[in-house]
């Protein structure tokens, strides 16, 4: 565990180098809906919304209107605790799920089955119209990339960004803490990251920091690569 911590700060000492220096980077308008999800009519001084980033298909006109929605109704955590609540039962049930793809069930099925599920789960009237326009729409089947495109969203508007670390053991409390006030500093004011770690041992040790379709690769593995193609290369004797 020792070797695994300081390969770990070895990692986030070569995080700032390469940010400072020259960090290795690879690439990597919501229609008019017939029905709003809110189950009230909008006040007279209703507050002005936009979403934060633009989305576009299916998913992202849903997701666009629901995030809309839940910001006007100042119910935004709420709506996103809700639709991850359903999304992640949805996974350890195959008939809900089979049921939500199903497009041989007749809309009027499918909308009541929603509201019922919704009311009985005590969602926010957000949330509920939301399944409810879906499953009348047909598109229930879209509710994963829906979700998925939400949270995008939702991070947006809390200036977070996510950002994917790779090691060979789980971040330990300091280092994490010691990460993401390296990656504040560079995000800028207003930002902050979302860390969502991961566990590889192929890279031997160091880290692998991705976000913004930036890569920081400090692993072990990929400096011995680099040293293995080092010292392939001739050495020229001229001048000696």
């Amino acid at each position: 565990m020792a070797t695994g911590v300081l390969r770990l700060r070895s990692g986030l000492s070569l995080l700032r180098w390469a940010i400072t220096v020259s960090p290795a980077e690879t690439s990597i308008g919501v229609r008019n809906f017939s029905r709003n999800f809110s189950s009230s009519s909008p006040p007279a001084n209703e507050q002005k919304v936009k979403v934060p980033l633009q989305m576009f298909g299916v998913s992202g006109n849903y997701a666009s209107a629901l995030y809309l929605s839940a910001v006007k109704a100042n119910v935004l955590d709420r709506v996103e605790t809700e639709l991850l609540t359903l999304i992640e039962a949805s996974k350890h049930s195959p008939v809900f799920s089979q049921f939500m793809k199903d497009l041989s069930v007749t809309a009027d099925t499918r909308s009541k089955a929603m509201e019922d599920i919704c009311s009985a789960a005590k969602f926010s009237d957000i949330t509920k119209n939301f399944f409810v326009v879906a499953a009348e729409n047909g598109r229930l089947g879209h509710i994963y990339q829906i979700a998925q495109r939400f949270s995008e969203l939702t991070m947006a508007h809390r200036g977070e960004v996510k950002v994917t670390v790779t090691s060979v053991i789980p971040l330990p409390p300091e280092e994490e803490k010691e990460l993401k006030e390296t990656l504040g500093h560079i995000l800028g004011e207003g930002k902050k990251a979302k860390l969502e770690q991961k566990i590889d041992p192929s890279i031997l040790g160091g880290l692998v920091v991705e976000f913004d379709r930036k890569v920081f690769d400090m692993s072990i593995k990929t400096r011995a690569q680099q040293m293995e193609r080092f010292l392939r290369q001739p050495i020229s004797l001229d001048g000696l």
